[in-house]
């Protein structure tokens, strides 16, 4: 029988549970300019990175 479960935790939500538990942003443990750390950062932050900033909303 083959073994289903992951062990892996992909690196968004190791950003988010790393926030979560009160770590520094800089314990991110992937090397910089990689996917990795990209995808760690967007998951620390709580923001995905093809999101633009909101616009404030007009009082017109």
């Amino acid at each position: 029988m083959a073994d289903t479960c992951h062990t892996h935790i992909d690196p968004i939500a190791q950003g988010a549970w790393a926030r979560i538990h009160g770590r520094a942003k800089d314990a991110c443990p992937y090397p910089r300019d990689s996917e990795e750390r990209a995808s760690w950062m967007e998951g620390y932050d709580g923001m995905p990175r093809d999101r633009t900033q909101d616009l404030p909303l007009s009082s017109a």
